[in-house]
């Protein structure tokens, strides 16, 4: 894998390989978001441009009845820069996509007002890795995801509107947690063979033609043992 890396780094210039270096340290997938079933592209769009600012790396997409689709005027290219995973292979996919989450070591977070639930100030991150789960505004999460909650978080309102828009309650979310999360003493940084995958799909990103450049690699008896 360090093969790779070093390879394609020689295609980037010196200043995105530092920029890459730099931002990399700041990486998380201590804290993982799902989007259950947001038709709406924009905001879709939108809470992937903020995980992406906020260094949360993994982001988790459960299509139901609508397909996912990406707004590029609203995402500005930082979907590229994410690890997304789509879940659309059944028509319920919600529940797969939880126990996936929870077989990794995550709590399922469910970010909706519930009697059990906590406000983000008094969340408690270091009870362990937190996959949180957004919902549409019209309708909220579904009941399956909220049955299988673990734990839930709401944001204080203090107005007559019901609900936030999904792409300002996510923002709000992530800001607070993150900012929690780095000034706690929890191990929240990528282990280093998570780096090196998150790297090389940067590199790759960045690179024209990097499939080529690693089929030619991959040719090189010196350098085929020490690819992976």
């Amino acid at each position: 894998m360090k093969t790779l890396i070093n390879k394609l780094s020689e295609f980037v210039l010196d200043e995105r390989h530092e920029l890459f270096q730099s931002l990399i340290v700041n990486r998380t997938r201590y804290i993982t978001v799902v989007l259950e079933d947001i038709f709406q592209p924009q905001n879709a769009s939108a809470v992937l441009r903020t995980c992406d600012c906020f260094g949360v790396q993994d982001v988790h997409i459960i299509e139901n009845k609508y397909e996912y689709n990406i707004n590029p005027d609203v995402v500005l290219g930082s979907s590229k820069w994410l690890s997304i995973n789509q879940y659309n292979e059944n028509p319920h996919n919600t529940l797969r996509t939880i126990n996936k989450l929870r077989e990794n070591g995550y709590r399922i977070i469910a970010t909706t007002p519930h009697t059990n639930d906590v406000t983000l100030n008094d969340f408690d991150l270091k009870k362990g890795k937190s996959a949180l789960l957004f919902g549409t505004e019209l309708t909220g999460l579904s009941d399956v995801a909220m049955e299988h909650a673990d734990e839930f978080v709401r944001i204080p309102m203090y107005g007559f509107t019901e609900s936030y828009n999904i792409s300002v309650s996510a923002a709000m979310v992530i800001h607070t947690l993150t900012e929690k999360m780095r000034r706690s003493n929890i191990d929240w940084h990528l282990s280093d063979e998570e780096r090196d995958f998150v790297m090389i799909n940067w590199l790759r990103n960045s690179v024209k033609r990097s499939d080529e450049i690693e089929r030619e690699l991959l040719k090189l008896p010196q350098f085929h043992k020490n690819y992976l």
